[in-house]
C-alpha cells in the first residue's frame, strides 16, 4: 500500500510541477512520469540536506521540489537537442 501512495504523490507532484514550471512542462503524461521520478530525487536531495519530511503534505512538498528539479534538468537536455 505504501508503494501506491508513492505513485499517487508522485503524480500529484508532477502535475503541480508542470503548473509551477510555466513553459517547462512536456505535457501531462511526461510531467506525471517525471513527478514520480522527482519524488525519488526530492527525497534524495532532502536527505542530503538533512531535511526530513513527514506526513502526506511533507511528502508532497518533497516530491514537488524533486519534480521541479527533474523538469528543469529535462528542459536543459531538450534545449540542447533543438539547437
Amino acid at each position: 500500500m505504501g508503494f501506491l501512495w508513492y505513485i499517487i504523490i508522485g503524480i500529484a507532484a508532477g502535475f503541480l510541477a508542470g503548473k509551477i514550471m510555466r513553459g517547462g512542462g512536456f505535457g501531462v503524461i511526461i510531467n506525471l512520469i517525471l513527478g514520480i521520478a522527482g519524488g525519488v530525487l526530492g527525497g534524495w536531495v532532502f536527505g542530503l540536506l538533512g531535511i526530513a519530511a513527514s506526513g502526506i503534505i511533507g511528502s508532497l512538498i518533497t516530491a514537488t521540489v524533486g519534480a521541479i528539479l527533474m523538469l528543469w534538468i529535462a528542459s536543459l537536455f531538450n534545449k540542447r537537442n533543438v539547437d
